[in-house]
């Protein structure tokens, strides 16, 4: 069998090794099988191969190097992830160091507590430790132990010029309307082209702060500038999709207001970004709840009723995730969400989506009478007849199927549709495996009400 060699323990090394020896095996055939191969080639080789002997006994140091910092080093210098001797020792908000490409990695994973004191990190900004690193060092001279230098590839592809530029757009947000306009801008394009940035903006608890200030320094005369308005209420659109980024954005006391505000005012595309954050935002369950409580399902409903073909997407996709919540449905009924959506429904206006979130309001008491009040049986059982889309089919049915438990007067409208069309009957032979069973069902208390009508 044979044995791993020092390059196996190493892959880079391992990969310039390899690359090494086949360059060297280029120009030893050329000399052995050319006659007039030249002195350059010969030097050439010499060259390789005393760059293949240096890489192999670099090799062996660093396994010597690593036994020794295991066995020795103080356990100061070790970093508590790694457990090896740090090379590039980093402070995090505790107070405590780690090598940084591993605490890089603890953070990356969606860590935000301290792996030693699993306290919560007010900030992922990571403070080089000079005092510790020098000491490192210190020690590492005295035992005449060459430590590599430190090549940190941050895995996000942010360079300090990135971060610093990131740093100087934040400062321009405070300053000037001129420089505000043009540090809004680009933050917007950067959050939307690099997910680097967004991830940035996780660093520091006063970024967000710092992104929001042109909004909160508007000349009450004046208002908001719309331009800037847009860009910030874009960026936290981008922002939000950063999954690290969704709690640390919708706990930001300013935010949700912002939104809500930019719901009712601005550009049309601003306010599409608005409803657009607030349902990326509302993909954590704790966020649903805290978005409901801010009363946002108002702002959102209206805008629905607006029906602006821009903000409808946005609009439906945000007060659909919302009511995936108990309370939330009941917010939303209170705000006039039943009537709203029935008559978008009725003029077949984005069928699709807002079925959806009426079939999930179908559930609610106050839901269901308001649309037994509203006349949705007739509607729900047109949208039956015309449409080829089984989901729609599907949640029509459910719905109708709520609203004859609730209010046994629809059940005449039903046995009358069912008479002429044999609109039920068609669903519970060719719906959807749902729809199959809530039409049988119908059919079959439709039946009883027959039996029981003739047998008195």
């Amino acid at each position: 069998m044979a044995k791993t060699g020092v390059f196996e323990s190493d892959p880079p090394v391992m990969a310039k090794a390899t690359e090494l020896k086949k360059e060297l095996q280029r120009l030893v055939r050329a000399i052995v099988d050319e006659e007039d191969y030249s002195a350059q080639t010969i030097d050439e080789a010499k060259e390789k191969l005393c760059a293949l002997k240096e890489l192999r006994l670099r090799g062996k140091r660093s396994l010597s190097l690593k036994l020794l910092e295991t066995l020795s080093c103080p356990a100061e210098f070790r970093c508590p992830l790694s457990k090896e001797l740090m090379r590039d020792p980093v402070i995090v908000a505790t107070g405590q160091t780690y090598d940084r490409p591993f605490i890089q990695k603890w953070l990356k994973a969606g860590n935000r507590t301290c792996p030693l004191t699993q306290q919560v990190l007010s900030h992922t900004i990571l403070t080089p430790n000079h005092i510790i690193r020098g000491m490192i060092s210190k020690w590492c001279k005295s035992r005449a132990i060459e430590l590599d230098p430190v090549h940190y590839i941050n895995e996000e592809g942010i360079t300090e010029a990135d971060r610093d530029h990131f740093l100087s757009l934040l400062e321009k947000m405070t300053s000037t309307r001129t420089e505000q306009k043009q540090a809004a801008k680009e933050l917007r394009l950067l959050t939307k082209r690099m997910p680097s940035f967004r991830a940035l903006f996780g660093e520091s608890l006063d970024a967000i702060p710092q992104l929001l200030m042109p909004l909160f320094e508007s000349n009450p005369q004046t208002g908001i500038h719309l331009d800037i308005q847009e860009d910030v209420i874009t960026t936290l659109l981008n922002l939000s999709i950063h999954d690290n980024n969704k709690k640390l954005v919708a706990e930001n006391p300013r935010v949700i207001p912002l939104l809500m505000e930019a719901l009712r005012s601005g550009t049309i595309e601003t306010r599409a970004n608005a409803a657009a954050a607030l349902f990326t935002l509302s993909a954590l369950d704790s966020n649903k709840s805290l978005i409901g409580k801010s009363g946002a399902l108002g702002p959102l409903i209206d805008l629905l009723e607006e029906g602006h073909p821009l903000a409808m997407k946005d609009v439906g996709s945000a007060i659909f995730s919302l009511c995936m919540i108990n309370e939330n449905k009941a917010r939303a009924v209170r705000e006039g969400a039943v009537r709203v959506i029935l008559k978008k429904i009725t003029d077949r206006i984005h069928v699709d989506e807002l079925l959806a979130i009426l079939a999930m309001l179908s559930n609610h008491q106050k839901a269901i009478e308001e649309m037994g009040d509203l006349g949705a049986v007739s509607c729900l059982l047109s949208i039956i007849r015309e449409s080829s889309c089984g989901r729609n089919k599907e949640n029509c049915i459910a719905i109708l199927h709520a609203l004859c438990l609730n209010d046994r007067t629809k059940w005449k409208e039903m046995r009358e549709e069912e008479s002429t069309n044999g609109t039920i009957s068609e669903l519970a032979k060719n719906g959807t495996s749902r729809a199959k069973r809530k039409a049988n069902d119908i059919l079959e208390r439709l039946n009883r009400i027959v039996n029981i009508m003739h047998t008195s």
